[in-house]
C-alpha cells in the first residue's frame, strides 16, 4: 500500500468502501504521485459515488497504470474530471429512479430502562439565534430510535442500538419545574420518534397524565409511525398535539426506511382528527430531486383531500440541514443513500441547501396549501430568516416574537378544537 495512503487504512470512510473500489485505490496510489490532500479527497468522492449508487471510482477514473512519459497533465486531468463528475451529481437534482437501498428489516434493538437522575427537559438540540427558531423545549422521554432514516441525527448522539426508557419518567415529569404563569411548548420527537413505543413501560399514560396536570403545556408527539391505537384507548388531554412528519413516497422508500408508508401516516392522522385531536403536519425534509415538485404538490393534494383546516393547527416546513460530525456520521455508514448527494452551502456553522433552492422547495408546498392559510399556523423550522418574507409574505424581528406569535395561534386553535370536541 503506498506509504501515503496507509495514513487513512483506519479512517471509516476509507474501511466503509467495497472491496473492488480499495483494490483499485491502492493500485491508483501506487501508481500516480498523490499528495495527502488528494488522496483523502479521492476516498471522499470514492464513498460518495458508492453510496449515492453512481457508479465506482474505476469507471470514472479509467486506467490505473503509470503515467507515460510526456503525460506529466494526465494527472491533473483525471482528478479535475473526477472532481467535476463528483460536483455535477450534487449540482443537480438527483434520480431516484433506479435507486433501490438495501432491504432491510426492522432491527432488534436492545431496551435499557434508566434509573437514574440525569435531566430530561431542555432546549432543542439544533437551536440558533442566527436561524428564525420557536425556542421549542425537548422532553427526552426516550432516547433512541428504531426507525433508520438516513439523514437522521439521532444516531449521531445515541449509539449502540440500546433504546433508553426512564424507568421512574412519571416522577421525573412531575417534578420538573414549570412557571404556570407561562405558556411552553414542549416536544418529544427530538431524541426518539413519539408513537413507534407505543405505551411501552407506561409512556403514553405517563405523557397524558403530565400533559393534563400542566394545561400551561402544548405538548407535541411527532411520528413517522401509524402506531396510533394505544394512545387513542387514552384519555387524551385536550393540550396533546399529535403531528406526522411526512415526505413523498419516493423518499419515503429511499431514506426513511423502516417507517410507515405516506398513506399509513395520513391514514393514523385521520384517526386523530376523528377522535376529536388536534393534529398536524412536518413536511420535513423536502428533497431536491427529480419531479419533486410533482410528487410534493401530490402530497399536498392528498391533505387537502382528507383533513379540513379547522382540524389542522400547524404545517411546517425544512429541508436537510447537517452539522460536521453528522456529516461524517452518514459518510461512515456503510448503505446506499442518496441523501448527501445535494449541493451543500455553509451558513451559521451547519450545512444545507443554498437559499434558492430553499425557497423554491418551500413555495410550491406554501401555493398549493393556500386554502389552508387563513386557518392552519405555518412556519419554517430553524431557517434563515431571510426565506420567510419571500416564502410567507411575512417575518418576525427575533425568535422570541416568533415563540410568542406560535404560541397564541396553538393555543387558540386547540381551544376551538376542544370546544368541538365536547
Amino acid at each position: 500500500m503506498d506509504s501515503k495512503l496507509t495514513q487513512f487504512k483506519d479512517s471509516r470512510e476509507y474501511l466503509t468502501l467495497r472491496d473492488n473500489d480499495k483494490d483499485f485505490l491502492k493500485k491508483l496510489c501506487g501508481n500516480w504521485r498523490f499528495s495527502s490532500q488528494e488522496i483523502r479527497q479521492i476516498i471522499r468522492i470514492a464513498r460518495d459515488i458508492e453510496t449515492w449508487d453512481e457508479g465506482s471510482l474505476e469507471e470514472i477514473w479509467g486506467d490505473p497504470l503509470p503515467l507515460k512519459p510526456g503525460d506529466r497533465n494526465e494527472k491533473e486531468k483525471r482528478y479535475g474530471s473526477l472532481f467535476r463528475k463528483w460536483e455535477e451529481l450534487k449540482n443537480t437534482p438527483k434520480s431516484y429512479g433506479n435507486f433501490r437501498p438495501e432491504k432491510i428489516t426492522q432491527p432488534a434493538a436492545g431496551f435499557r430502562a434508566l434509573d437514574d437522575d440525569r435531566q430530561i427537559l431542555g432546549d432543542c438540540p439544533v437551536a440558533s439565534p442566527k436561524t428564525r427558531c420557536c425556542n421549542l423545549k425537548t422532553l427526552d422521554a426516550v432516547a433512541g430510535c428504531g426507525f433508520d432514516c438516513s439523514y437522521c441525527s439521532i444516531q449521531s448522539f445515541y449509539t449502540g442500538g440500546t433504546i433508553l426508557f426512564h424507568k421512574n419518567l412519571g416522577e421525573k415529569l412531575k417534578n420538573l419545574q414549570l412557571d404556570p404563569e407561562k405558556s411552553y411548548h414542549i416536544g418529544t420527537g427530538q431524541s426518539s420518534d413519539s408513537l413507534m413505543w407505543g405505551n411501552r413501560d407506561g409512556l403514553l399514560e405517563n405523557l397524558c397524565t403530565f400533559a393534563r396536570n400542566n394545561p400551561n403545556v402544548i405538548l407535541e408527539l411527532k411520528t413517522k409511525s401509524d402506531n396510533i391505537g394505544e394512545l387513542l384507548r387514552l384519555d387524551v388531554p385536550a393540550n396533546m398535539l399529535l403531528t406526522w412528519s411526512l415526505n413523498t413516497q419516493t423518499v419515503i422508500d429511499a431514506e426513511e426506511r423502516l417507517t410507515a408508508s405516506l398513506e399509513r401516516r395520513i391514514a393514523a392522522a385521520r384517526k386523530a382528527a376523528d377522535a376529536g385531536l388536534p393534529v398536524g403536519f412536518h413536511l420535513h425534509p423536502m428533497v431536491w430531486y427529480q419531479s419533486w415538485e410533482e410528487e410534493y404538490g401530490e402530497l399536498c393534494g392528498r391533505l387537502l383531500e382528507n383533513f379540513s383546516p379547522e382540524e389542522v393547527v400547524t404545517v411546517s416546513l425544512g429541508t436537510l440541514t447537517f452539522i460536521k460530525p453528522v456529516l461524517k456520521k452518514l459518510r461512515e455508514r456503510p448503505i446506499r443513500s442518496k441523501i448527501l448527494q445535494m449541493p451543500l452551502e455553509e451558513a451559521s456553522g451547519k450545512w444545507s441547501y443554498p437559499l434558492e433552492i430553499k425557497e423554491q422547495l418551500f413555495s410550491l408546498v406554501y401555493g398549493h396549501l393556500q386554502p389552508w392559510h387563513d386557518s392552519v399556523y405555518f412556519y419554517m423550522c430553524m431557517e434563515d430568516p431571510a426565506l420567510w418574507k419571500p416564502v410567507f409574505g411575512k417575518a418576525f424581528s427575533d425568535n422570541a416574537d416568533f415563540e410568542e406569535d406560535m404560541l397564541y395561534n396553538y393555543n387558540k386553535k386547540i381551544s376551538d378544537i376542544e370546544s368541538r370536541r365536547k
